[in-house]
């Protein structure tokens, strides 16, 4: 992912980045609604338990629960990471190498991915939590005193379910203020800072090694393989700070469990075990890969139009 020209700043990486953010939504949207239901919901045995169970109560349209937002969102939110990530890059060689063409060392891709995972929080935390609150809806709140009740017969401070993306944000700004958009931003850093480096890294490396030499485009195919075992390596290793982010972000207000990350934490390890932080890890593995694949992939060929232009 290194610039053919002398300038750091390429507003073309933003713009292929967007267009592998489309593409990325449709492809994993499905196994992110399971993955979140697996994480936060309750009764669930399993994953395809959960596949069943949602088909036989939704259709094949609970699947994609809550994917306008994101299909508008994570567009923008993956143009600002590869965007950032790769302007970064560039930015290091020129102060380090003298010339932003220069390859990247592993600890310039080190630093740039763990810049990319905190930068992508502040716009990737509220697009997650409306997310995650919309997939939400059919499941039960688990109240202070242990029991389970329906969401569809809880009212939202004054409000019914949310009718959509923006009536969702609106609520949340209404009962929780500006901080309830960012709720489970500190578990988010945790999870995409290392996330992040264990997913731009990964694909530099399986890039490499397939590559059959220094002068060659590498193929379609080895782009795709790359991007998809990067996508599995990072969101598998991510699960356990996953689980807890996506605990907290389901966690309404009115129903409020959980004071923070920490208690967060103890209070799902003593009610659950340390199982409960691994929910979710087969989905994350088995969506991951075609995410990621179909993210790298999009994401390159865009490029390699853009500077064909």
């Amino acid at each position: 992912m290194q610039s053919s020209k002398r300038n750091c700043f390429r507003l073309d990486d933003f713009i292929a980045g967007w267009i592998g953010g489309a593409s990325s939504v449709v492809v994993g949207h499905p196994l992110d609604t399971v993955k979140t239901r697996l994480q936060a919901g309750k009764g669930y045995r399993n994953m395809l338990h959960c596949v069943i169970s949602i088909y036989r109560k939704e259709t094949v349209a609970g699947f994609f629960k809550g994917m306008s937002f994101p299909l508008a969102s994570i567009t923008v939110y993956n143009s600002l990471v590869f965007g950032f990530f790769s302007n970064t890059q560039r930015l290091i060689s020129k102060h380090r190498y003298g010339d932003g063409r220069h390859p990247c060392g592993m600890l310039d891709l080190t630093v740039a991915s763990m810049l990319t995972g905190f930068v992508s929080v502040g716009l990737g935390a509220p697009v997650d939590l409306v997310k995650i609150r919309l997939q939400m809806q059919t499941q039960t709140v688990l109240t202070a005193n242990g029991t389970n009740i329906p969401l569809r017969s809880v009212e939202l401070q004054g409000h019914g379910l949310y009718r959509g993306p923006i009536h969702c944000i609106s609520s949340i700004l209404q009962t929780e203020g500006v901080q309830g958009l960012y709720r489970g931003a500190g578990a988010m850093i945790l999870r995409d800072v290392p996330g992040y480096t264990l997913y731009f890294i990964p694909y530099t490396i399986f890039c490499d090694l397939l590559k059959p030499d220094n002068m060659s485009s590498l193929h379609p195919c080895s782009i795709w393989l790359a991007g998809g075992l990067a996508g599995s390596i990072s969101w598998v290793t991510a699960t356990p700070a996953d689980v807890v982010k996506s605990r907290m972000q389901a966690d309404a207000q009115l129903q409020r469990k959980y004071r923070g990350i920490l208690h967060c934490i103890i209070h799902s390890y003593r009610a659950e075990g340390l199982q409960v932080f691994f929910r979710g890890a087969s989905v994350n593995a088995i969506r991951g890969f075609p995410m990621s694949s179909t993210m790298f992939l999009t994401y390159e060929l865009s490029l390699r139009f853009f500077r064909s232009l």
